[in-house]
């Protein structure tokens, strides 16, 4: 093979390298969009508030859990124990922020919104 052979079948390789997927026959796909959901993805704990603060009374986690996937504002991404992470994350709120959280406790497992924003 001669170094000219060789320096084709290199160049030929890099133009393969750097032709973009979709030159090369092959479908990009996007990815459908919904409408339905809300605008903007909510976390679980800021979804929590909004479910506390729509509806006015306290509830459990597990009963947070179901509202906020019957809303669509969020859902478990797969995990085991969504509601004890949940329940984690809203008594770390209460401690952490006191007086100024979004959540105070009514009673053994239950919460409810305390109005501020």
């Amino acid at each position: 093979m001669t170094a000219k052979t060789k320096t084709a079948k290199q160049n030929q390789s890099n133009k393969e390298r750097k032709t973009p997927p979709a030159a090369k026959g092959k479908a990009v796909k996007k990815a459908p969009s919904s409408k339905a959901g809300p605008a903007t993805k909510l976390s679980a704990i800021a979804a929590a508030a909004r479910v506390l603060t729509e509806t006015g009374r306290e509830m459990t986690c597990p009963e947070l859990i179901e509202a906020m996937a019957a809303k669509r504002y969020w859902r478990s991404p797969g995990g085991r124990t969504p509601a004890s992470t949940l329940y984690a994350s809203i008594y770390q709120e209460i401690k952490s922020k006191g007086k100024d959280s979004r959540f105070r406790k009514t009673e053994r497992g239950k919460f409810a919104a305390t109005g501020v924003a």
